[in-house]
């Protein structure tokens, strides 16, 4: 496994294309069959973005670098097993996985020959929403529960153009039973071909804290495994990796870094 990237200490941090083709979520039914609802769009306010170390529009600042950087590392090496999602891990908690799968799906927005649609399928701890300021309506593990559509579920922020996010509203039980079920399956597929130029970010349990990681792994194509310094221990990543053996891990990123920007140069 190569390291992909080192990010900037989170603590020096600078603080689809319209997805909607007329097409319905549910598969064979057509554009004059169904009314899709149109995403939720909502307003991320600058103090927010700044205290939760969130890149802007078009992954600029300090950091954006840095995250344009893993993407295109990210991009090139999708392109070369012709996949489209990546699922975002960490070993225990607290390693910045979450914090890492929103910049990333901001850097892939921002590359103008794709989309990114960022899914939070932390349903033991769902928090990209409260990283972003709003309460869903609707949460993906309502589309799991047939509850709802992935389309009544999607979420638009202003200004970032070519990316959308499917929030999870609240913990749920059984949740590991859901990440593998049938439903499951049925919304990669859909979620999968909707789009050839989308790149589908999720962000997961820990990997040795529950079995979400493991039940999913077999729909998504692609891992990705967050590391912290002085956090992350070399067996706990060992144990993950084990654990994850069928899943094809494309590359780590080390967070929270001593070493400075400028040593790369």
């Amino acid at each position: 496994m190569d390291a992909i990237i080192r990010t900037i200490d989170p603590s020096r941090f600078e603080r689809d294309r319209r997805d909607h083709d007329g097409r319905s979520d549910i598969p064979g039914i057509g554009q004059s069959e169904t009314i899709i609802p149109q995403a939720r769009v909502i307003a991320l306010d600058e103090a927010r973005r700044e205290s939760e170390r969130l890149l802007p529009p078009g992954a600029t600042g300090s950091a954006g670098g840095a995250y344009k950087m893993l993407r295109t590392q990210v991009l090139r090496r999708l392109n070369q097993i012709s996949a489209n999602t990546l699922a975002v891990m960490s070993a225990s908690s607290g390693e910045g996985k979450t914090l890492t799968a929103i910049n990333l799906a901001i850097a892939l927005a921002a590359d103008l020959g794709h989309t990114a649609l960022l899914v939070d399928l932390d349903l033991r701890n769902p928090s990209i929403h409260r990283r972003l300021g709003f309460e869903p309506e609707v949460g993906i593990e309502d589309c799991l529960q047939h509850r709802a559509s992935i389309r009544e579920a999607m979420v638009k922020i202003t200004g970032y153009e070519r990316l959308a996010v499917v929030p999870a509203r609240s913990r749920v039980e059984h949740s590991s039973e859901l990440l593998a079920s049938q439903r499951m399956a049925d919304l990669m597929v859909e979620l999968r071909s909707r789009y050839g130029n989308r790149v589908l970010v999720f962000d997961l349990p820990p990997i040795l804290l529950a079995d979400d990681a493991l039940a999913f792994s077999q729909h998504v194509e692609t891992g990705l495994i967050v590391v912290a310094e002085s956090i992350t221990a070399r067996e706990e990543l060992t144990r993950s990796l084990v654990m994850l053996d069928k899943l094809p891990v494309i590359g780590t990123v080390l967070n929270r870094s001593q070493e400075s920007a400028d040593a790369y140069y």
